[in-house]
């Protein structure tokens, strides 16, 4: 079979009753198709026949493959959303996934750079150079909010309240938040706006903000390409991706005292718990505090 019964109407049901985001909705399918590869593998093929031990199996597979927990955890909340799907619509008579559980994700630090760091990639970016303006822009508007790359690639005029000093976020699910995006971001963006961005644009450009040399928004990859390109020029020896800037920014927030709830706020998260995970990043910077200024530590040294 192509693809498993129902699986088109169910990955519409998540984006247009779900209001799922367009790269949830893809992350389902590939799960869904993966599904399906293994049920072939096993000549499973009515979907009736799958069982709890039949998805058990599969988990444990995925787990011997090496994926991540966390991927898996995504796995079997897709098995778990299609199943009850099919359930409810009474194409299978019981849910299979009732009792399949998830796997904890390890719970790790995230990767950040430091201040200092993070200056010295805007220093790398040359404004006198084409492009360079748009880049710097975009570099500043990155860590001055917080975005995912996902909601940056997508962020259009609309959204910008420079007056107020904020931008409208659209994160997971279409889910809208106000964010401040600060002085110096706004200086960058303003001058990217009035100087650059309109040699770049065509006739068939939307409103993004940020676009390509072909007139059409960045997509994730070119963001990814253009941080790369300015880390290695700062000699940056740490991993950098667009999530760095986001980590960076909830934890050099977290370190300058703000409040966990404001930036729960400012990223967009539904769950404290999952910013959260940034506190374990302020404990080892007040650890290194400790190490640094503690009369104990001093007379160790």
């Amino acid at each position: 079979m192509q693809e498993l019964p129902y699986q088109s109407i169910f990955l519409s049901y998540c984006k247009l009753e779900r209001s799922l985001s367009q790269n949830t909705v893809d992350s389902y399918g590939f799960d869904l198709d993966r599904l399906r590869g293994f049920l072939a593998q096993k000549q499973i093929k009515n979907i009736s026949d799958v069982t709890f031990d039949v998805l058990s199996e599969y988990v444990r597979v995925l787990f011997d493959l090496g994926f991540a927990a966390t991927s898996i955890q995504r796995t079997v909340s897709t098995l778990r959303g299609y199943f009850s799907y099919l359930a409810s619509d009474s194409v299978i008579t019981g849910d299979p996934t009732e009792l399949l559980e998830s796997p904890k994700a390890a719970r790790y630090l995230p990767s950040v750079i430091t201040i200092e760091e993070m200056l010295s990639l805007f220093d790398a970016v040359d404004v006198q150079k084409r492009l360079g303006m748009r880049d710097r822009a975009l570099l500043e508007t990155l860590y001055a909010t917080g975005m995912r790359v996902s909601e940056l690639t997508n962020f259009a005029f609309e959204q910008i309240l420079f007056e107020e000093g904020l931008v409208r976020v659209f994160g997971k699910g279409s889910k809208e938040r106000l964010v401040p995006i600060g002085e110096i971001a706004i200086k960058w963006g303003k001058q990217y706006l009035e100087t650059e961005r309109p040699f770049l644009s065509r006739a068939t450009t939307d409103s993004s903000v940020f676009l390509n040399g072909r007139g059409t928004k960045l997509s994730r990859m070119g963001i990814w390409k253009i941080i790369q390109r300015y880390a290695k020029k700062a000699n940056l020896e740490k991993k950098i991706s667009p999530h760095t800037f986001r980590h960076s920014f909830a934890t050099h927030l977290l370190e300058g005292g703000a409040d966990l709830r404001a930036v729960q706020e400012m990223l967009g998260h539904a769950n404290i718990v999952t910013t959260e995970i940034y506190t374990h990043v302020d404990r080892e910077y007040l650890k290194e505090v400790h190490r640094s200024f503690h009369p104990r530590f001093k007379e160790k040294k």
